[in-house]
């Protein structure tokens, strides 16, 4: 399996190169040169594994410079029920990604039962393993930046704290986080973590990210990679909970792949959402593909319009779902390349245009026509919709959402098909957000008995402005 750039100006590399590279040196981001294929047969054989075998027999369609006892290890000390073992709701932490069923036909699909309670856990313990491996196998180190608007951050650090040869810089938007978000992170204390508060948006901070990985000379020199969801073994990875969900909620170990099912993804960034683009591309039987925006609704209007406008930081919402106040969806580009036929020409353009600050509009493309074939449809939900939702799954189900997956919630209903049953992907646990649970439901959501009082817990982090040179020279005198 090789691996080439959206924008075609890069050669094509083998998966440890990527996995260490993030961005392609052309600017653009990797995809594999054609996506693997799954048969019947294989749907029929891989309902029946555990979660790691699962991620080991569809990883590995994806990796191939891996030894498959190397990779199989790899995987299986990843997911565990030990590390997912934060679940809720009656779920069975052995199936690290359990659907809690709210009524016939309407599911969501835990994925923060990780150790910092937020999805990103589920991709970053399996890049923290990769990373430590090639790294030891090759002899190398790497200097991880990464940007984060509220759960990658945490995710990321978690999975790199204590790995030899590796050391993270984390730029967060300076008083964006919710306290949770920043106390997850903040608070951590191993010598090879680095927190940079940027007084800005999260698009500032990935845009300083995106600015220093382009930077061949500085990334070659003082060996920067990425965690971000720019990294493809993110997007990897989370194809799998996809597989995952479909099973359970087709029978398990002894169902049928007769049937489709949905999927509604709470999206600011695209990574979740392209995973699931991804898996269906594959094979796997999904209907449709929601995508759930919030205030922040730059993904809903191209879905709706053909056009993208990413926003200004100014334009840019501070939100009660604050893992997705971006405007600037940086996935987005692997999708669009998929959707004009993979033609590096065009995603050249259209990006030029986007780097400009300028939007593009495909709705007069010949592409345009192609979309309904992706299955893909959109909505967005604001602070008095996810207030209603997470009222609505209290009072209705007994089951207490985050707000991210209550936005995807109100999406879903609007979406729902007669006779397909929909999957609402969770994006964190309500622990997080605890300012706006207490609004909407005048409680306190219950949090993991060894994450109370982490509020309290002294902090360390450095305030930056979004200065690119500034950003080098702090990674520059730490490395």
């Amino acid at each position: 399996m090789r691996y080439i750039s959206t924008r075609g100006q890069a050669a094509p590399q083998a998966f440890c190169d990527i996995l260490l590279g993030g961005l392609a040196p052309d600017g653009g981001l990797y995809l594999p040169q054609s996506y693997p294929q799954v048969s019947r047969a294989d749907l029929d054989a891989w309902r029946k594994l555990s979660y790691a075998d699962l991620a080991y027999e569809i990883l590995s369609r994806f990796i191939d410079d891996i030894p498959a006892a190397d990779l199989r290890a790899i995987v299986r000390k990843t997911y565990t029920a030990e590390v997912y073992r934060f679940t809720r709701n009656g779920g069975d932490a052995a199936q690290i990604t359990p659907l809690t069923k709210l009524e016939d036909g309407l599911y969501t699909q835990e994925l923060s039962n990780g150790p910092t309670l937020a999805f990103k856990d589920m991709a970053m313990q399996l890049l923290g393993n990769l990373f430590e491996y090639v790294l030891d196998k090759r002899g190398e180190s790497i200097n991880i930046l990464g940007a984060t608007s509220g759960d990658t951050g945490s995710a990321a650090e978690y999975a790199m704290r204590g790995k030899h040869n590796v050391k993270v810089f984390m730029l967060s938007p300076d008083g964006k986080m919710s306290a949770f978000q920043r106390a997850q992170m903040y608070s951590l204390t191993d010598a090879n973590i680095f927190n940079i508060a940027v007084t800005g948006m999260f698009d500032d901070a990935q845009d300083i990210v995106k600015a220093v990985s382009n930077d061949a000379a500085f990334k070659k020199q003082y060996k920067i990679g990425a965690v971000n969801s720019i990294n493809w073994a993110r997007v990897a990875a989370q194809i799998v909970y996809y597989f995952q969900g479909y099973f359970l909620a087709t029978g398990g170990a002894n169902g049928s792949n007769d049937k489709q099912v949905s999927f509604t993804v709470p999206s600011g960034n695209f990574g979740n959402i392209c995973a699931g683009h991804i898996a269906r591309q594959m094979g796997l039987p999904i209907k449709q593909l929601v995508l759930a925006t919030n205030e922040n609704d730059v993904l809903d209007e191209f879905f709706r319009t053909g056009v993208y406008r990413p926003r200004t930081s100014a334009e840019t919402s501070v939100t009660s779902s604050p893992s997705m106040d971006i405007s600037k969806a940086s996935n987005f580009e692997r999708f669009v390349f998929d959707l004009v036929g993979r033609d590096a020409a065009v995603v050249r353009e259209l990006w030029a245009k986007v780097e400009g600050g300028e939007a593009f509009d495909l709705s007069q493309a010949p592409c345009w026509a192609d979309l309904p074939k992706f299955a893909f449809v959109s909505g967005r939900s604001t602070h008095a919709d996810r207030l209603a939702t997470i009222r609505l799954a209290q009072e209705k189900y007994g089951v207490m959402l985050d707000t991210h997956t209550a936005d995807g919630l109100k999406v879903a209903l609007e979406h729902r098909q007669a006779g397909v049953t929909m999957i609402v992907l969770e994006t964190a646990q309500p622990a997080k957000f605890e300012e706006t649970i207490r609004e909407a439901l005048n409680v306190e959501p219950v949090r993991p008995a060894e994450l109370a009082g982490i509020e309290k817990l002294p902090q360390h982090v450095v305030v930056m402005a979004p200065d690119v040179a500034a950003i080098k020279a702090f990674i520059v005198e730490r490395v």
